[in-house]
């Protein structure tokens, strides 16, 4: 290990924080100006050209505002708790790969901060250590609201990560590895010319199903129960202010771009795109753009959906979305046992996954159908 890659990894690591912190401020701004736009509404427009200095003015007021911490709090934990959110949400995306490699005046450039062999597993080990910040926030605050949104945290994550884990099984079955840049090399090139080879194309229940368990990971809506406020006033962090309920803030926003990037890595091709073989610049403006519209995903489910009710989100977890993945990594595994008879049967997968969803949700609209009845 020399001098020059040391500092290589200060320089990028440095360098993403920075983007990071950026992009969470702009992002709510993005998400204020689009939840605007599909409600009818302005939206931030006073600070600045269109409002785009909202995101400053709401960090000067964060930082100049009164922190208080309550006399019967755990205040160490209290104060620790926002940080432990924030760290992970920051470092899961270390893994990622932004883009190709290329040569800068003689140097050769590598487009991510850290490859190994087990990127998965890495994104899934720190995914699960971020509800401890969420848990000690509601436990340290001495508050009963908080608490029950931080207990209401733990069920939420423990039920919707195994979801979430079995369907970065079919990604991984489908590269052969757990390598983040083996998984965007296999989505390199196209099936007859103009379908990408993305496994949201292979898997695109396996696709929706990550996008769903990571809405209840990030707590957003329609699974934001943690922090509900028509119920627990604003749940686990309801005893914080100031910078400490800032850093909150900042965690969930950070790991919404974190998991649009770890989705777009590894459902939607990563970095891949025309001509990156010939313009590696390319790569990072190709992810950014696939980033930005799985952003909008979830800023649009949150305009659309209402919040849902918390004994059927854990039924939604356990009884639908669990053996659901369950049946998708089986039907990818027989699938690609298929294609190594014949490369055309590949198309297996996508029709059998396709056709046990339509069971699922015919099987969850008739039990919906026969609670309404019984209530009648």
């Amino acid at each position: 290990m020399n001098f020059l890659l040391v500092l290589e990894w200060l320089i990028k690591g440095f360098v993403w924080a920075l983007v990071l912190l950026g992009g969470f401020a702009y992002l709510t701004l993005y998400e204020r100006k689009a939840l605007a736009r599909i409600q009818s509404r302005l939206g931030p427009n006073r600070a600045g050209p269109w409002g785009i200095l909202q995101p400053i003015a709401d960090a000067v007021k964060l930082i100049f505002k009164e922190e208080l911490t309550p006399a019967k709090a755990d205040k160490l934990i209290f104060t620790l708790a926002p940080v432990i959110t924030v760290v992970p949400a920051v470092i899961i995306t270390a893994v990622v790969p932004w883009g190709p490699s290329f040569d800068i005046f003689g140097y050769h450039l590598n487009l991510y901060i850290a490859d190994i062999n087990v990127g998965v597993l890495y994104i899934m080990s720190i995914a699960s250590i971020a509800v401890y910040g969420i848990v000690l926030a509601g436990w340290s605050s001495n508050n009963k609201y908080a608490m029950m949104g931080g207990l209401r945290s733990t069920a939420q994550m423990i039920s919707y990560e195994i979801a979430l884990g079995l369907s970065f099984v079919s990604a991984i079955l489908l590269a052969g590895s757990m390598r983040m840049l083996d998984i965007v090399s296999a989505q390199g090139g196209y099936w007859f010319h103009f379908i990408p080879k993305w496994f949201v194309v292979l898997q695109p229940v396996g696709t929706g199903i990550f996008l769903i368990a990571t809405l209840a990971e990030v707590n957003r809506a329609p699974f934001d129960m943690p922090e509900a406020e028509q119920e627990l006033t604003a749940g686990y962090h309801t005893e914080y202010s100031g910078m400490k309920f800032a850093l909150l803030f900042m965690a969930e926003y950070t790991k919404m771009i974190a998991i649009s990037a770890i989705g777009a890595t590894i459902f939607f091709g990563g970095y891949n795109g025309p001509f990156v073989d010939k313009f590696p610049w390319l790569g990072p403006i190709y992810i950014f753009v696939k980033i930005i519209i799985l952003l909008f995903g979830m800023i649009w489910v949150r305009a659309t959906f209402p919040r849902i009710r918390y004994d059927r989100l854990m039924a939604f977890g356990w009884k639908v979305l669990l053996p659901l993945s369950l049946a998708l990594v089986f039907i990818t595994a027989v699938g690609i046992i298929l294609a190594q008879l014949n490369p055309l049967l590949i198309i297996f997968i996508p029709v059998a996954s396709l056709l046990v969803a339509g069971v699922a949700v015919a099987l969850i609209d008739r039990t919906l159908r026969r609670k309404d009845y019984a209530r009648r």
